[in-house]
């Protein structure tokens, strides 16, 4: 049978993403890392719902998870095995562990992305993933990543929050009927990416971190150019028509 144009889109990122975590999960593990006291709970549990995301979609790319269909409980099937064999194959690593915590963690990520996409088809699904990522990643290390790597740090603001908000406007017709051409799109397509890194901030300074202005500014200005040049290319087709 012949792949679809999305499945090859998905393949792609699924073959490299699945060897760079199997990589990453057995090699020592950096002193950055432990320095920065990141959430290893956390970890495990985006990697297992990013990978899950990826190979139920290359499996069934236009189709929720049903589970009446084989295909999921084979899904379901390999990445437990996959989570079970890597964790005993991390204790022979230095600095590392054979962790029933981690593979906890890995199942909760596996569960959690197939309940998900029980109800979330490609592009609603990978919204949702992205935006969870997002706020784990944020709130992944007990200190604020801007002092260890300012650099990437910086990055993560200017190009995390823009594709949230690229994918935030694939998906909007399926809730509001807008035109990018009116006014409120403005306001629509801006709203659940600021309320994303209104939330992330928010947990942020309750967990104990300090506020950043700096970090909000680049991700407001990123995602401003997003949503200010989708719109403008909406209302120059409008005129044209």
């Amino acid at each position: 049978m012949a792949l679809s144009q999305r499945q090859k889109l998905i393949i792609i990122p699924l073959l490299i993403y699945w060897p760079l975590i199997f990589v990453l999960a057995h090699v020592p593990i950096p002193q950055l890392v432990r320095k920065a006291g990141v959430s290893d709970k956390i970890i495990h549990f985006i990697a297992y719902l990013t990978l899950v995301f990826l190979l139920w979609f290359a499996i069934s790319p236009d189709r929720k998870v049903s589970w009446r269909r084989a295909a999921v409980w084979w899904v379901l099937l390999v990445t437990v095995w996959y989570g079970v064999v890597d964790e005993v194959l991390q204790s022979f690593v230095a600095g590392r562990s054979c962790d029933v915590r981690d593979f906890f963690a890995d199942l909760a990520g596996v569960t959690t992305g197939l309940i998900l996409f029980a109800f979330f088809s490609f592009w609603p699904a990978f919204l949702v993933v992205t935006g969870i990522t997002i706020f784990a990643l944020s709130n992944l290390t007990r200190v604020n990543l801007a002092d260890l790597l300012p650099v990437t740090n910086m990055a993560f603001h200017l190009f995390a929050y823009p594709f949230f908000a690229m994918l935030w406007i694939q998906n909007m017709h399926l809730f509001l009927p807008l035109k990018a051409s009116k006014p409120k799109w403005l306001i629509a397509a801006s709203a659940l990416p600021i309320g994303l890194l209104v939330a992330v901030e928010l947990y942020s300074v309750i967990s104990g971190k300090d506020f950043r202005l700096q970090d909000v500014i680049i991700a407001a200005v990123g995602i401003a150019a997003v949503v200010i040049t989708i719109y403008l290319i909406g209302l120059f087709r409008c005129r044209r028509t």
